[in-house]
C-alpha cells in the first residue's frame, strides 16, 4: 500500500482540522457539568465555573440573554437582578425604563464583563429568598444558567447549608471577550444565551444571523453536540444585538423541577465514570480517524471528498428526559360551566378524584376541579397573589347558580396521605424522598409566612391537604380556612369559630382561638411525623383512638427511646439502616409540637434543620 502525495495532504488537513476545532474556539462548551454543585478546577480553568480568560482584552463590552420571569419581569428587577444600566437596559431592548416583559421574553441585557484572576465575570450581587434559597436555584432557576452553582460558592463565604432568606450573596455572571482570531473574523461582541428547552444551533444563528460554524467554533461544539437548558453558549456577534433578534419563549415555566435522581455513589465514582467516558469519546475519535485514513488510502482514483448529509440540529435533551411544562399566566381564566361540564364529562364518577374534586379535560391539558357551595372570593384573592412552587397554583374559576368551581393544576399522585397509605415499593426512596416532601411542606408554608403580605396562616395543614405531583414533589392544597395575621404578639387573631381536622390542630387554638403561624408549625409537625411512622394522625390501639402525637411523644419522653422509636418507623424507611436521620426528624417534630406557640420554631428554622438532614442523608 502506497501513499500518493494528495492522499498524504487529505490525512493531514483531517487531523489538523480536528485539533483546529478546539485551538479555534472561545470555550470549550461545559454541557451539563455546569449544572453539578462539586466542580474543581484543580488540574486547571474549567468552562463549567466560568468562561476562561482568553480573549484579546481583558475588558470588554458584553451581553446576556435573560427570559422574563415573575418576579425578575421588567426593566428595574433585571436590572437590579444583574446591576445592569437601567437606562441601557431599556434603550437596547426599544422599551421604557419602568416597562414590564410577558413571561418567557428573552431580554438583552448589557454588561462590563473583566478578566479577573483565570475567569471573566460580570459581578452583581442577590439577596437570598424562600424560592431561590440555594446555590443551585440561584444558579439555574433565579439566573437561568448565567451563573453557576460551584462559582456561587466560590465566590461566597457561606455553606450551601447554611443559607437563609435575606443573606446578600456575591454573583459572578457568565460573560467573555472575543479572541484575537473572532476579531480578525470580525466579531466584536460576544452575547451569552442561555438555552431552554427546544433551542437548537440552527435556529439560534439564523435567529441572531451568524453562521453555524461561528458559534460551534465559539463554543468548541460538534454537529451532533447535545445543548442542556440552564447551560450557556457564547455566539459572536459583528454588531451590538438587537431586539428584533429576540422572542418569546412559549411554556417554559416548569410545573416541576425535573425529577431528581439521588446519587448512589460518591464523588470518586461519579468521577471514575467520567473518566471511562472520556477515554471512551477519545477512542471513538481516534478509530474514526483510522477508518477515515484506511478509507482514504483506498480510494483509486484522487477526486474531491463529496459532501455529507445535511448538518443535523443541536437539540436539547431527549424527550423522555423532558419534564411537565406548565402555563405561567398571571391572570385567571374565567371558564363557562358548559366548559366545566365539557371538561369533567358531566361530572362522571370516573373522573371523580375525591369528594367534589374532578379530573378534566382542558384543551389537552388535565386539570382539577374543585367544586365548593361557599363563597371562595378570599381564597381566590390569596391564590391570585401567592406564587411558589410548594403552593398549589389556582388556574381559574367558574360560578354557576350559586356553586364555585376552582380549576387547578392536577398532582397526578393525588394526596400525601393516599401515597402512605397506597405506598409503591419502588416509590419509598427510603429517607430521601420522605425529606425531600417535608421540606417542600415547610418552603411553601415558609412562603406564606414570611414572604407574603400580609402574612398568611394556612389553618388546616395535614396529610390530605398535601399534594404530590409526578416527581413526588409536594404542593399545598386547600386554603379554604386561610386567613391574614398581623403580628405574632398579643394582638393575634382570634376566631369563635374554631374549624380544622382532629389531631393536627394547635392546643392554643383548640383552647382559645388563638391564631398564629404556630398553629402551622404545630400541624407540621404532625405530618412528620406521618412521614416518619406511616401511620394516621389518629391511631387505634386496643379498639380505642390516641393521638399519634401523644405516641410519639411519650416514647421520646423515655430513657431507651431511640430502642423504641425503631418500632414506630415506616417499614419501607428501614432499608437504609440509618437510625440517626429517624431519631433527627422526630426531634425536629417533637420541637413543632411544643405545648407552649412561642417555644415552636419557626418554619424558616424547621427549613433550615431539614435541608441539613437532607445534605447529610445524600453524601
Amino acid at each position: 500500500m502506497t501513499f500518493t502525495m494528495n492522499q498524504f495532504l487529505l490525512c493531514f488537513l483531517l487531523l489538523v482540522n480536528v485539533f483546529t476545532s478546539v485551538t479555534n474556539a472561545q470555550q470549550n462548551y461545559s454541557g451539563n457539568s455546569a449544572l453539578d454543585c462539586d466542580n474543581d478546577d484543580e488540574s486547571g480553568p474549567s468552562s463549567a465555573f466560568l468562561y476562561i480568560c482568553n480573549g484579546q482584552d481583558r475588558y470588554c463590552q458584553a451581553f446576556l440573554i435573560y427570559k422574563s420571569q415573575a418576579p425578575f419581569n421588567s426593566v428595574p428587577s433585571i436590572s437590579a437582578l444583574t446591576s445592569s444600566n437601567q437606562a441601557e437596559l431599556a434603550r437596547i431592548n426599544n422599551v421604557t425604563e419602568h416597562a414590564k416583559f410577558p413571561t418567557g421574553e428573552e431580554v438583552i441585557i448589557p454588561v462590563n464583563c473583566s478578566c479577573l484572576g483565570q475567569y471573566c465575570q460580570a459581578n452583581t450581587t442577590f439577596r437570598i429568598s424562600s424560592i431561590h434559597g440555594t446555590y443551585y436555584t440561584i444558579g439555574t432557576e433565579a439566573y437561568q444558567g448565567l451563573s453557576t452553582c460551584s462559582s456561587l460558592k466560590r465566590a461566597n463565604p457561606y455553606s450551601e447549608y447554611k443559607l437563609v432568606p435575606g443573606i446578600e450573596l456575591k454573583v459572578p455572571l457568565r460573560c467573555a471577550c472575543p479572541t484575537s482570531y473572532q476579531t480578525k473574523s470580525g466579531t466584536k461582541y460576544l452575547l451569552t444565551y442561555s438555552i431552554s428547552l427546544g433551542d437548537n444551533i440552527p435556529e439560534i444563528s439564523d435567529r441572531f444571523n451568524v453562521s453555524r460554524k461561528s458559534i460551534n467554533d465559539a463554543n468548541g461544539l460538534e454537529e451532533k453536540q447535545t445543548i442542556f437548558p440552564s447551560t450557556t453558549i457564547l455566539i459572536p456577534l459583528p454588531t451590538v444585538p438587537s431586539s428584533s433578534q429576540t422572542i418569546i419563549h412559549k411554556d417554559q415555566q416548569l410545573d416541576s423541577p425535573p425529577c431528581e435522581k439521588y446519587p448512589k455513589s460518591n464523588r470518586s465514582k461519579r468521577k471514575l465514570h467520567e473518566g471511562v467516558g472520556i477515554a471512551a469519546a477519545c477512542s471513538l475519535l481516534v478509530l474514526i480517524i483510522i477508518l477515515f485514513t484506511v478509507f482514504m488510502l483506498n480510494k483509486r482514483n484522487d477526486g474531491v471528498l463529496q459532501s455529507g448529509h445535511e448538518r443535523k440540529k443541536n437539540y436539547v435533551l431527549p424527550e423522555d428526559l423532558r419534564v411537565e411544562i406548565a402555563s405561567f399566566d398571571q391572570g385567571l381564566r374565567l371558564f363557562t360551566f358548559e366548559d366545566i361540564k365539557k371538561a369533567t364529562q358531566n361530572f362522571s364518577s370516573k373522573n371523580r378524584i375525591n369528594g367534589s374534586v374532578y379530573r378534566g379535560g382542558f384543551g389537552g391539558k388535565i386539570l382539577a376541579v374543585k367544586r365548593m357551595r361557599v363563597d371562595v372570593s378570599r381564597e381566590v384573592q390569596l391564590l391570585k397573589n401567592i406564587n411558589h412552587f410548594n403552593l398549589i397554583k389556582l388556574q381559574g374559576v367558574c360560578e354557576n347558580d350559586g356553586c364555585f368551581y376552582l380549576v387547578f393544576e392536577y398532582m397526578t399522585k393525588r394526596s400525601l396521605r393516599d401515597w402512605i397509605r397506597n405506598q409503591n415499593p419502588d416509590e419509598i426512596g427510603c429517607w430521601t424522598r420522605r425529606i425531600q416532601i417535608a421540606l417542600d411542606v415547610a418552603n411553601g408554608l415558609h412562603y406564606l409566612h414570611s414572604f407574603t403580605k400580609p402574612a398568611y396562616v394556612h389553618g388546616d395543614i395535614k396529610s390530605s391537604n398535601v399534594l404530590l405531583n409526578n416527581c413526588l414533589r409536594a404542593k399545598i392544597a386547600n386554603f379554604s380556612l386561610a386567613r391574614a395575621v398581623v403580628n405574632e404578639t398579643s394582638s393575634v387573631a382570634l376566631t369563635n369559630r374554631v374549624v380544622g381536622t382532629r389531631g393536627y390542630m394547635a392546643p392554643e387554638y383548640i383552647k382559645t382561638g388563638q391564631v398564629t403561624s404556630k398553629i402551622d408549625v404545630y400541624a407540621f409537625g404532625v405530618v412528620l411525623l406521618e412521614l416518619i411512622t406511616g401511620k394516621e394522625a389518629i391511631i387505634t390501639q386496643d379498639r380505642t383512638e390516641i393521638l399519634l402525637t401523644e405516641t410519639v411523644v411519650s416514647v421520646m419522653e423515655k430513657e431507651n427511646a431511640e430502642v423504641e422509636l425503631d418500632s414506630l418507623i415506616d417499614t419501607g424507611l428501614k432499608c437504609d439502616n440509618r437510625a440517626e436521620f429517624a431519631l433527627r426528624m422526630v426531634q425536629l417534630s417533637v420541637a413543632c409540637l411544643m405545648e407552649e406557640p412561642t417555644k415552636r420554631p419557626s418554619m424558616e428554622e424547621v427549613v433550615s434543620v431539614l435541608s441539613k438532614i437532607r445534605a447529610d442523608v445524600l453524601k
